[in-house]
């Protein structure tokens, strides 16, 4: 059996979009006939991430398998577990996805934070990213600065993964000079397969 295709979800920053585009994708995924499975496997704060990922992979999995990590406090994960008593580890988090990931074709996993925010005791986006050997989504607001943003992410990852990280720019409600000329000057340092630009997708809100 091939094994599934993982695909990794994060950004620039927090409140970037991340939970938007993980959902459209898995939409479009479904939609094509392909078997797809949506994880946000730490959060902390609310659940409503993990809720919009949930809905959008048709419910085939239970909440508490696509999260299931959930820390009350609004605080970066790795801090939030602890003020619960709690340690995360890398191991934990990647097992559960490759438990999943029998099951599906494609699995879309979205991060907490940005590349390097701590989700557990020992690890951040880029060290799961690596030990899942996933494709990097980076999302960023299409934006002045976004070029510089993108390309500090693609820094901070190693070589192989960024060679093949897709870079996902969101545009603004109104575009301007900056988020028209972004795509193709990025263009001239990612593969310009791998650039994508979004409209604005859904309405602003906390994404963790």
């Amino acid at each position: 059996m091939k094994p599934a295709r993982i695909l990794f979800v994060t950004g620039t920053d927090t409140g970037v979009g991340k939970t938007i585009f993980a959902a459209v994708a898995t939409i479009l995924l479904r939609q094509r006939g392909t078997k797809v499975a949506a994880l946000k496997p730490i959060c902390s704060g609310d659940r409503d991430d993990a809720r919009l990922l949930h809905a959008a992979a048709g419910k085939i999995l239970s909440l508490n398998k696509v999260n299931p990590w959930h820390f009350r406090a609004p605080l970066a994960p790795v801090l939030a577990a602890r003020n619960e008593g709690k340690l995360v580890r890398l191991q934990q988090i990647a097992a559960h996805v490759w438990l999943v990931a029998r099951r599906f074709d494609v699995v879309i996993v979205e991060g907490a934070g940005g590349l390097l925010s701590p989700l557990g005791e020992d690890c951040d986006s880029r060290d799961l990213i690596q030990a899942l050997k996933a494709t990097p989504n980076i999302v960023c607001p299409n934006k002045l600065g976004a070029v510089n943003q993108v390309r500090l992410v693609l820094a901070a990852l190693s070589q192989p993964a960024a060679r093949n990280a897709r870079v996902v720019l969101v545009n603004p409600a109104k575009p301007d000079a900056a988020s028209r000329s972004n795509p193709e000057l990025l263009k001239e340092f990612v593969n310009p397969r791998h650039v994508l630009v979004l409209p604005r997708l859904g309405r602003k809100r906390q994404q963790r």
